[in-house]
């Protein structure tokens, strides 16, 4: 079912979701993807019992939106489904929750789950932007892989007695990382959704500081972001780092400012006039391309920053980077890598 949206809005047909992804976000799911029927099999297990259970749920626990139950939110949902061009539109349930909060469940066929508390904290156009944010999940295919990295979590932790036990806490911190980009990218499709960068901005700081929008300042939020990433001496540095463990959505000046910075100088525009990457050519991404072109986020993102500590995430970066590429490059060094010896992750393809 489709459904022409209420006011103008450019529809993005075919839209891949490397089209919004965050480059980090992208070159995982890219390389995870070429994993030929690992992620089908954990579909299939998944839609067996999970998913089943986890729908049954919410159907009998909860709301689902349609046209005769909160049928402008179900608007919304068939607007979103239409601008992103999506293949099946997905269940909604409103469920009685005073937290703000909103999830994409389910890997076979994904649904849609948004608590009254986040219903009564927005608006329309804010809400439009968290259901957007949630059909990117859908579109991405987050929940399969995020099962998946969950129970490489859980095995992680079930050795970490083991003396692999600082491997393993690495590998849930670059798990975790993940997670967080994955948000940003999700932010962005909320944006393509709604296509109104004011009401994604407000939805953004309506997250941090609640429904009294009179109080808050775009500029001043901005310089909050500043103030956090300028951190004046390595110790508030390191405890930055500390406090992103078991965090999976970044913190909100963070998404506030990468979301506005993506909206001005990134690829909102270039998306909106029809240049994205389309569907029909995902077969076809090299997952050595993508970590190349995450690692230039990366770099990028080092040289905005003040923070003391940056060099040190710069080592790690690089260190996982080159990880990847080795680990996805191709027998004779394909992929979009250079054949033979090894490149660093900064290299260019001529």
């Amino acid at each position: 079912m489709t459904s022409v949206p209420d006011r103008s809005r450019v529809r993005l047909p075919g839209i891949s979701s490397r089209a919004y992804e965050h480059p980090a976000d992208r070159s995982a799911l890219v390389a995870l993807r070429k994993l030929s029927g690992f992620d089908t099999l954990l579909r299939r297990l998944a839609s067996l019992f999970n998913d089943r259970s986890l729908r049954l749920m919410f159907l009998a626990s909860a709301v689902r939106a349609n046209e005769q139950q909160f049928p402008q939110i179900y608007q919304m949902l068939l607007d979103g489904c239409y601008i992103m061009d999506l293949p099946v539109v997905p269940e909604l349930y409103i469920s009685q929750n005073p937290l703000v909060n909103a999830m994409t469940l389910g890997t076979d066929k994904p649904f849609i789950v948004i608590t009254t508390g986040m219903v009564d904290l927005m608006d329309a156009e804010e809400l439009r932007f968290v259901v957007g944010h949630e059909l990117g999940h859908a579109l991405s295919g987050h929940a399969v892989y995020r099962t998946m990295l969950f129970h490489l979590i859980n095995l992680a932790a079930r050795i970490a007695w083991l003396p692999v036990v600082l491997p393993a806490r690495g590998l849930i911190w670059a798990l975790e990382e993940w997670y967080r980009k994955s948000e940003l990218s999700c932010d962005r499709a909320g944006l393509l959704a709604g296509q109104d960068v004011e009401a994604a901005r407000r939805a953004l700081m309506k997250t941090a500081g609640g429904h009294r929008l009179a109080e808050f300042s775009h500029d001043a939020f901005h310089q909050q972001a500043r103030e956090y990433d300028a951190v004046p001496d390595v110790r508030e540095g390191l405890l930055k780092l500390l406090q992103l463990q078991g965090n999976t959505h970044p913190f909100a000046v963070i998404r506030f400012a990468e979301l506005d910075r993506w909206a001005a100088e990134g690829d909102y525009r270039e998306i909106l006039a029809g240049h994205y990457a389309r569907r029909e050519d995902d077969p076809d991404a090299s997952p050595a391309d993508e970590f190349k072109a995450a690692y230039r986020s990366y770099s990028e993102s080092w040289n905005r920053s003040q923070d003391p500590l940056i060099g040190a995430a710069r080592v790690v970066a690089e260190t996982a980077v080159g990880t990847g590429q080795r680990l996805f490059r191709g027998p004779r060094g394909n992929g979009g890598s250079r054949g033979g010896g090894g490149s660093s992750p900064s290299d260019d393809d001529s």
